[in-house]
C-alpha cells in the first residue's frame, strides 16, 4: 500500500492501522458492526483510550449497556475507564409505570427528541474529539421508519463534522433485514465476524468493506480478543516486502548430505521433505536447525505433531546437542496447537521470528498439522505461497515437512501437494532388504543448483544421522521391494 502522507488518528488497536492505511482520517464518521460478542464494544474502548494518550477529550454514549457493564468489560483488560466521559441513554425504570406510558405520541416521536437533545448537550459541554455511540440497533429502533433514521445519522454526521469530532458507530446487526443505509454514510465500514467450528475455539476475522479516499488492506483480517484488548493479524503480502537477498549456503554438517544436496540449502529457498512416518524428515530438518546455530544464526521451528518435550528426548536419544541453543535462544520452538492458532496469527508469530528474532532458518513440522489450521486446503495452498515467497525475498531457508499416507511402495500420498511451491523436495523412504526395513534419501528437485542423483542410504542412531553411499547395487528402491543388480545383495551400513 502506498503511504498516506495525512494525519491520521491512531485506533489503538494493534494491527488495525496496519490494516486501516494508517489509521482514521479524523472528523470522519465511522461504522463498525459485527454480531454480539464479535468485539466492537474493546474496538471503541481502545479507541478512547488512545484518544485519552493523546491528551484528546472523549466520550461513550452507550444506549444499550450501562456504564457498570462497561467498566466490568474494562476490568477484565485491566483498564482504567476514569478519564473517559461516560453517558447513559437507557430508558429508566420509572418508564414501567402506567402513568409514564405514552397515550397521544408514539414513544418513538418523544424518546427520539430527548435522547438527540441529551447527547448534544454533552458533546456542547465536553467538546470531545473522539466520540462512541453504541450501538445503532437502539437508534434504529427509537427512529421508527427507515426513513427518519436515515436523517437521524445524517443529521448527526453533519453536526459532528463542524465540531472537529471524530464518531464511532457500533452497529450489532440484529435488526432483522440488514440494511446498508448507514453504510452509504459512513466515511469507512469495519465488519467484524465470529465462526464457530466443530471443535477448537472460535475464528474471528474482519474485512474493511470501504473507505473513501484512503487505500487500505483488503481481504479478511484474523484477530483475537485477550487481556488487554483485541490484537488484529493483518493479512500478509509478499508483494510489499521485496528486496534482494544473496542465496549463500547453508550445510547441515554431515558431508554425505551435503553433497547429495550440491554443497546445502540456499537462504531465501523452501525445502520440503517429504516420506512416511518414522522416515527422519523432523531429523534432518532439526539438524539444518542445529547447524545453524552452530555458526551464531538462528532458527524457529514451528511443531504441529509433537510436543517440545518429546523433541528435545529424539534429539538427546540421537546425539544432536539441541537443548544448549534452546537455552541461548539461538533455536527457539514454538508448539502449535492448530484448534486455538488461527492461520493469520502463525503468519504473525513466523513473521516475528524473521523480523524480531533474525531466524535464518525456518521449520515447519508439519504440512499436515498446518493443514489442519486451515478452513480450506484451496486457501492453505494460497497461503502457503505467499508465506513461501515472503520467507524467500526476506533471505530465510524454509524447512517443510510433510508426512506422506502409507509406509511403503508406490502408492504414497501426501494430502497437501506443495512439492510445486518449494525450491527443493528432498524424500525419505523405507525399502525392504534382507529381512529388514531400510531407509533411503533422495533428492528430487533443487532450483538452487545442481545436486546428487543417486538415492543414498539413510540411517538414524544414537550417534546422530548417518547418509551412507549411492545404492547403486538396487533397482526398485522407490517401490519398497528393490531388486539386487548382478546378484550383489548387501546393503552398506
Amino acid at each position: 500500500m502506498e503511504p498516506n502522507t495525512r494525519r491520521l488518528l491512531s485506533i489503538g488497536v494493534p494491527g488495525l492501522n496496519d490494516v486501516m492505511g494508517g489509521g482514521l482520517e479524523p472528523n470522519r464518521l465511522y461504522l463498525v458492526e459485527g454480531t454480539p460478542g464479535a468485539g466492537k464494544t474493546t474496538i471503541a474502548l481502545q479507541f478512547l483510550m488512545e484518544g485519552v494518550r493523546q491528551g484528546e477529550s472523549v466520550l461513550y454514549v452507550t444506549l444499550s449497556e450501562t456504564e457498570t457493564e462497561l467498566r466490568g468489560v474494562a476490568a477484565s483488560h485491566g483498564w482504567d475507564l476514569s478519564a473517559i466521559h461516560m453517558r447513559e441513554m437507557l430508558p429508566t425504570q420509572d418508564t414501567l409505570q402506567p402513568e409514564e406510558q405514552y397515550t397521544m405520541f408514539h414513544p418513538s416521536e418523544v424518546e427520539l427528541s430527548e435522547t438527540t437533545l441529551r447527547i448534544l448537550s454533552d458533546v456542547e459541554t465536553l467538546k470531545p474529539s473522539r466520540i462512541v455511540f453504541d450501538s445503532l440497533s437502539e437508534l434504529r429502533l427509537l427512529s421508527g421508519t427507515s426513513l427518519r433514521y436515515r436523517r437521524q445519522i445524517l443529521a448527526l454526521k453533519q453536526f459532528f463534522a463542524g465540531r472537529q469530532c471524530t464518531v464511532l458507530l457500533l452497529d450489532d446487526m440484529t435488526a432483522t433485514e440488514h440494511d446498508l443505509q448507514v453504510q452509504s454514510i459512513a466515511h469507512a465500514v469495519l465488519r467484524l465476524e465470529q465462526s464457530n467450528s466443530d471443535y477448537g475455539s472460535a475464528r474471528r476475522r474482519l474485512l474493511v468493506v470501504k473507505y473513501r479516499g484512503q487505500s487500505f488492506r483488503g481481504g479478511y483480517h484474523d484477530y483475537k480478543i485477550h487481556r488487554g484488548g483485541l490484537q488484529v493479524f493483518p493479512r500478509l503480502v509478499a508483494a510489499e516486502h521485496v528486496r534482494e537477498t544473496a542465496q549463500t549456503k547453508l550445510p547441515s554438517g554431515i558431508a554425505p548430505l551435503d553433497t547429495l544436496l550440491g554443497g546445502g540449502l540456499e537462504k531465501g529457498t523452501s525445502t520440503l521433505f517429504v516420506g512416511a512416518p518414522g522416515t527422519g524428515k523432523s531429523s534432518v530438518a532439526v539438524q539444518f536447525a542445529i547447524a545453524a546455530a552452530e555458526r551464531g544464526e538462528t532458527a524457529a521451528l514451528f511443531i504441529f505433531d509433537e510436543s517440545i518435550t518429546t523433541l528435545r528426548t529424539r534429539c538427546t536419544g540421537l546425539g544432536m546437542k539441541i537443548d544448549p541453543y534452546l537455552e541461548s535462544g539461538l533455536i527457539r520452538i514454538k508448539q502449535v496447537d492448530p484448534a486455538e492458532l488461527s492461520p493469520g496469527e502463525l503468519v504473525h508469530e513466523i513473521r516475528l521470528a524473521v523480523t524480531q528474532h533474525s531466524a535464518s532458518v525456518i521449520v515447519i513440522d508439519s504440512l499436515n498439522g498446518y493443514l489442519n489450521a486451515m478452513p480450506d486446503e484451496r486457501f492453505l495452498i494460497v497461503q502457503l505461497h505467499e508465506l513461501l515467497t515472503y520467507l524467500g525475498q526476506s533471505g530465510v531457508a524454509t524447512l517443510l515437512v510433510g508426512a506422506q499416507h502409507g509406509l511403503i511402495g508406490m502408492q504414497m500420498q501426501t494430502p497437501v501437494d506443495a512439492s510445486y511451491l518449494a525450491d527443493a523436495v528432498v524424500l525419505l523412504r523405507y525399502f525392504e532388504s534382507e529381512g529388514e526395513v531400510r531407509q533411503a534419501i533422495s533428492v528430487l528437485k533443487k532450483r538452487g543448483g545442481v545436486h546428487e542423483r543417486s538415492i543414498r542410504a539413510f540411517s538414524m542412531d544414537h550417534a546422530g544421522l548417518n547418509v551412507g553411499e549411492p545404492l547403486r547395487q538396487f533397482r526398485g528402491i522407490l517401490t519398497g521391494v528393490p531388486v539386487p543388480v548382478d546378484g550383489v545383495a548387501a546393503v552398506p551400513p
